[in-house]
């Protein structure tokens, strides 16, 4: 083989993806992403010294990415930019089935309950009701979350407007998405006059105890809450490595475990980023999601009386009991 036909032979090679890429130049660093629900220099705080001591115990640079919501969370990891993350329930669920992900772990509340509340605020002395948001007069403004929100957008879907055939946008002079925290702050000002939020968003601006957490929150009423809605999933790639899927559990559920100074000092970091030492979790953690997600849909389906959406909703019910007939 003369000099030439080997120089061709290795252009071609470095031509294709899976000759150019040997496996020495594979990402080596471990991706967490993360949700900067209120500004990303708060959310780099808190969460730094936690990732500080996962790249510590995985002997490799853990990095954040930060997402402002959570389609751009999902749509990282469908990408394998990311290889494990918070999610909310709705997008946790999303990851799953769009992302390749799985569900392997929980966060615990903090205050003891397990579970939070989504619920609709208004501003503190206005006057205004659940029955006046009920109207749908157009009279109102009203703050939504983030499409993917569990809280956000899911429940209060599910649990108030859709079983009253209300459609948001028909029936609010104007209808705004965004995070916990900008919904809250703009009924607090009065730039809106409801919006969703939920529980353990209002408990961790009040855990901030700040002169202007206090005056937001003194400054809202709740007039709706939902059911009780499972803690937050931790969802990671289903194709990590065996090795490294193994570190990364030895790492998640024995952080802030124990008496010792050190895992209390974990818990502390814990604390910082609203939760108590991870429990496991499987995809069992998603069937009450998946439950409201196809209830709303039924409730929908009946409203405009399409037969074939109605069968579709009540196959998926009909499915997520049998499942929670079967877990142990």
């Amino acid at each position: 083989m003369n000099r030439r036909t080997i120089l061709g032979l290795a252009a071609a090679c470095a031509a294709l993806a899976g000759c150019a890429a040997p496996k020495e130049a594979e990402r080596q660093e471990i991706v967490f992403s993360i949700l900067s629900a209120e500004s990303q220099a708060s959310a780099e705080a808190d969460w730094a010294p936690f990732l500080a001591d996962m790249s510590k115990a995985l002997g490799r640079p853990v990095k954040a990415y930060y997402g402002s919501n959570y389609t751009a969370l999902v749509e990282a990891m469908r990408f394998k930019q990311t290889d494990l993350g918070w999610f909310t329930n709705q997008s946790g669920l999303e990851a799953v089935r769009r992302a390749g992900g799985e569900v392997f772990a929980r966060s615990v509340n903090p205050n003891g309950v397990d579970g939070y509340e989504a619920v609709i605020i208004v501003k503190k002395g206005s006057g205004r009701t659940l029955d006046d948001i009920l109207k749908c007069d157009r009279s109102l403004s009203f703050g939504m979350g983030d499409p993917k929100s569990t809280s956000g957008t899911l429940a209060p879907m599910t649990y108030l407007f859709a079983p009253r055939k209300i459609d948001p946008a028909a029936c609010f002079k104007t209808v705004r998405s965004a995070n916990h925290e900008t919904n809250l702050f703009s009924v607090s000002g009065g730039l809106l006059d409801a919006a969703t939020n939920n529980t353990a968003s209002m408990e961790r601006l009040q855990l901030l105890d700040t002169d202007i957490a206090r005056r937001t929150l003194s400054s809202v009423e709740i007039v709706w809450r939902s059911p009780r809605i499972p803690e937050d999933p931790i969802v990671r790639r289903r194709d990590l490595d065996p090795a490294l899927r193994k570190q990364i559990d030895d790492f998640i559920f024995g952080y802030g475990v124990g008496e010792t100074p050190e895992a209390s000092r974990q818990r502390a970091v814990l604390a910082k980023i609203q939760t108590l030492p991870f429990k496991p979790a499987d995809a069992s953690h998603l069937l009450p999601v998946r439950e409201m997600e196809a209830t709303g849909q039924l409730i929908e389906a009946r409203n405009r009386n399409d037969a074939a959406a109605v069968g579709r909703a009540e196959a998926a019910l009909a499915e997520i009991a049998r499942e929670r007939a079967a877990k142990p």
